[in-house]
């Protein structure tokens, strides 16, 4: 086997990669299955004993979100995979953004309400949901101004 057929395989390989996505109907599926999940982590403030099955409920949250995100318009061309493009770059600096800057917000306020607090940090559900829908609503944003 030749050097460049490895490199062909491979290019075509990360290609098909690239443009992995998922029907149009899955949308609907996501939107099901983050709506079903957000309504079922408000219930269980309600219920005793129901810590352990917040981190279930959280990734259930974010499959759903991760569903819609990669779901093919109904119409998808060029145009729509440069604005899904966009949306993933954008969300990718926000999130950036809202890492360095949230922790030193909390410890600002923290230490304005004269808490003893020290400088936390967040978990991965906190930055995947806010990376998710911030590149949600920025696609439908530059979908609905581009029209």
């Amino acid at each position: 086997m030749s050097k460049q057929t490895i490199c062909e395989r491979e290019r075509s390989h990360l290609e098909k990669m690239n443009k992995f996505q998922l029907g149009n109907q899955f949308k609907k599926v996501g939107l099901f299955i983050a709506i079903g999940a957000f309504v079922l982590m408000i219930g269980r403030k309600y219920i005793e004993n129901s810590e352990w099955i917040r981190p279930i409920l959280q990734a259930i949250l974010l499959v759903g979100l991760l569903i819609i995100s990669l779901s093919k318009e109904k119409i998808e061309d060029e145009f729509v995979d440069s604005l899904r493009s966009q949306s993933y770059r954008l969300a990718f600096l926000m999130a950036i953004v809202y890492s360095l800057v949230q922790p030193l917000i909390n410890f600002g306020v923290a230490f304005l309400l004269n808490e003893n607090d020290e400088l936390k940090s967040f978990n991965y559900f906190q930055v995947l949901f806010f990376m998710l829908i911030v590149q949600l609503m920025f696609f439908w944003q530059l979908k609905r101004y581009n029209k």
